[in-house]
């Protein structure tokens, strides 16, 4: 089980996220950084414990059509250069993922709120090969074309279950909605999105995902050092190779 931290980025600082509602996100607070800078937020996060090796990072600024933000992207990656960085920033054709071939720690995530149509997911997939899937949802709804739920096998082999009205939301994990992806899943691997509360959530949901993104419990000190080494002894990643190729 790999726990992966998450910080949003809009207008150059960290903000935090709440329960979706993008128009609501304010400039972060929080006690393990002095400043709203991405990388003072993420040496806060990864310095938490020596386990956490991967980082999830959400360009709004990229999601929401005002253009991504490449060069703050890649001084991140720069900057941290043995962390795995997965990258979600509106990216949609296959041009907008060049950087990320050059770049092997760069895990380019797509979202299917941001896919035209489920063509457009394969030609997303074939031209890296570390693309990510996240299926994201807001309510009971799916966000993008019904068609990619109903395609399975042209996900790729790595795919996020992103229930957006539960992240920031303290309300814990979409067990139900988990399941029922990983029933269609296959041998992919699944992280999971939105919603954890504590260590015990990310136990819990051990059976069901490889990895589990997290934020709020990390800043707000539901899962502390003591969790995260606790974690860390419990569970080793990567987790035994049998994924999709």
């Amino acid at each position: 089980m790999l726990v992966i931290p998450v910080i949003d980025i809009r207008h150059g600082c960290v903000v935090r996220a709440a329960g979706g509602r993008r128009d609501d996100y304010q400039p972060i607070k929080t006690p393990l950084s002095q400043s709203s800078k991405p990388l003072d937020v993420a040496r806060g996060l990864l310095g938490l414990h020596d386990s956490l090796r991967a980082l999830y990072i959400a360009d709004l600024d990229g999601i929401e059509g005002r253009g991504r933000n490449l060069e703050m992207l890649i001084s991140l990656c720069e900057a941290l250069p043995d962390v795995q960085l997965f990258i979600d920033d509106g990216s949609a054709i296959p041009d907008a993922l060049a950087v990320y071939r050059e770049r092997p720690s760069l895990w380019p995530v797509i979202g299917s709120e941001s896919l035209a149509s489920a063509s457009d997911l394969a030609l997303l997939t074939s031209a890296s090969p570390n693309v990510v899937l996240s299926l994201d949802w807001r309510g009971d709804e799916f966000i993008g074309p019904p068609a990619v739920l109903e395609t399975a096998e042209a996900w790729p082999r790595n795919v996020i279950v992103m229930t957006l009205a539960r992240v920031g939301s303290g309300r814990g994990p979409d067990f139900d909605r988990l399941r029922l992806v990983k029933a269609l899943a296959g041998d992919r691997r699944i992280f999971a999105a939105g919603g954890v509360r504590h260590a015990e959530d990310v136990i819990a949901l051990s059976g069901l995902a490889a990895g589990v993104l997290v934020a709020s419990a990390l800043h707000d000190g539901a899962i502390d050092r003591d969790d995260l080494k606790r974690l860390a002894n419990r569970f080793e990643w990567p987790p035994q190779e049998n994924a999709h190729r």
